[in-house]
């Protein structure tokens, strides 16, 4: 019998789902390098390999074999296929732009441990999708707003979320349509560098975001009385921002998040708050080029940066910090610390903190590989955002439960009964 890859789901599967992967074939105690492959819509090319040895009888299942040192990961590690997927071209991040069309990974079994692939002995493909069956996208161009909806399949009304990203500005869709998978309507948010938006990160105006808030509020399809806010980095502050001036936000979860206002003038009616003050020669660089910013941003607990510092005790809604203690963009820790300070001291229920540590800046969906150092755009060369692979990854599958579990308590009022496996 010829060596063959099985897989479960066998043909596709979603990208935020585990992929069982097992070869079946080999000769008793045979040598193999399992290599995984996948381009993105530019083409680049990311991969990983790993070492193992089959069993007696010939099986190689990576749910009970652990791979051997010497390849991109070592331990019984089932998805090290998936998460240790690197660049071949340097400072590169895995992002899917095109969300009605999956990603084409390629598995391959070759013979032996050598430095040079051996002998091809099985091969496969597999489809990894980001939108589930039944689930619509819908282009929102309605007055300023700049979006597009996620809606679940059936009539709903389902619980609505806002979801913004950060400094890389466009319109990334990927995990807001991997959240409407599970049963939430979501409106993945542009608010800068895209069509008719600013080009550059000067100034950003509340009413904008007042508009999107609006617009889900008074969506049939979305169940009220309040939405919910996900944001990441520069979205992060974004959303404790909406949450603090504007109405209509129940519950809001930051991922890596600031709570001062970062990178750009804010206003509101006749509010202004000032972008936290930076110190470039606070900048590390390394040999290699990478710049280390985490030391770049000033204190915002000190004079003449106070008022960058968002008034997250006006909001009427509940907040969730998801941290990873390896962020170097900033210290994310710090932010929810002081957050959950400022909450309570004017009497706000104590925001849920859910630390990994261990985990960089981009906490994204399950299975994306981490990203160690990619170009910013702010400081215009490569920077380091911190993490270690499989500490990250962890951390990545137990966050997406804790973030879809605060918005289902808070935005359907029922207990979730998932708790935190880390």
């Amino acid at each position: 019998m010829a060596p063959s890859i099985r897989l479960s789901p066998a043909a596709r599967s979603l990208f935020d789902e585990p992929l069982a992967i097992a070869v079946q074939g080999l000769g008793p105690r045979q040598q193999v390098t399992l290599r995984t492959s996948l381009r993105d819509e530019t083409g680049e090319l990311f991969q990983a390999s790993a070492h193992y040895q089959a069993g007696d009888d010939g099986e190689l299942d990576l749910a009970r074999c652990p791979a051997l040192p010497g390849g991109s990961f070592s331990g019984l590690e089932p998805m090290g296929l998936l998460w240790a997927l690197q660049p071949q071209k340097p400072f590169w991040r895995l992002i899917k732009r095109h969300v009605q069309s999956p990603f084409l990974l390629q598995l391959e079994v070759f013979e032996g441990h050598g430095e040079r692939p051996g002998r091809l002995l099985a091969q496969a493909q597999h489809e990894r999708a980001f939108l589930r069956d039944g689930v619509r996208r819908v282009p929102v161009r309605e007055g300023r707003i700049r979006a597009t909806l996620f809606l679940p399949p059936g009539d709903g009304p389902f619980p609505g979320i806002i979801d913004l990203y950060g400094t890389g500005g466009g319109l990334p869709e990927y995990r807001a349509c991997l959240l409407a998978n599970h049963g939430f309507a979501v409106l993945a948010l542009a608010f800068y560098s895209y069509e008719d938006l600013p080009k550059g990160m000067k100034e950003f105006h509340l009413e904008y975001f007042e508009e999107a808030i609006n617009y889900m509020l008074q969506h049939t399809k979305v169940k009220g009385p309040g939405i919910g806010l996900l944001g990441h980095s520069k979205g992060g502050d974004l959303c404790v921002s909406m949450a603090s001036f504007l109405k209509g936000i129940t519950a809001t979860a930051l991922i890596n998040g600031s709570v001062a206002n970062v990178g750009a003038v804010l206003r509101y009616k006749d509010i202004t708050i000032p972008p936290l003050g930076i110190n470039p020669k606070r900048i590390k660089v390394s040999k290699s080029g990478i710049a280390d910013i985490i030391d770049a941003l000033n204190n915002p607990l000190e004079e003449p940066d106070q008022q960058s510092f968002i008034p997250l005790e006006k909001a009427e809604c509940c907040f969730l910090f998801i941290v990873g203690q390896d962020d170097h963009n900033w210290k994310s820790e710090f932010f929810a610390v002081e957050g959950s300070k400022r909450l309570q001291a004017h009497g706000k229920e104590k925001p849920e903190i859910v630390c990994y540590p261990g985990a960089g800046h981009y906490i994204e969906p399950p299975f994306f590989p981490m990203c160690a150092a990619s170009m910013h755009l702010l400081f215009g060369k490569p920077v380091m955002w911190g993490g270690e692979p499989k500490a990250h990854c962890e951390a990545q599958i137990d966050a997406w439960q804790q973030i879809q579990a605060f918005f289902r308590k808070h935005l359907t009022g029922k207990p979730s009964g998932t708790s935190s496996k880390l």
